[in-house]
């Protein structure tokens, strides 16, 4: 895992057309601005998690 550190208003580049800045920072949160090409999927975490366990029931119940 790379570790970063950023301040407001900072960036970094993930490959070549993949920008995350730093929006906002007040206590222990963050604000993320994510500029991604249309066919790059971005979920939170746990959005990400619930999809795949909905697909992996789908998955379950149409093999029955």
């Amino acid at each position: 895992m790379l570790i970063l550190s950023r301040k407001k208003n900072e960036r970094l580049m993930i490959g070549d057309n993949i920008q995350i800045s730093i929006v906002d920072i007040r206590g222990d949160q963050v604000k993320l601005g994510i500029e991604a090409p249309r066919d790059v999927k971005v979920f939170r975490q746990e959005v990400f998690e619930e999809i795949q366990m909905q697909n992996l029931e789908a998955t379950k119940s149409s093999l029955w």
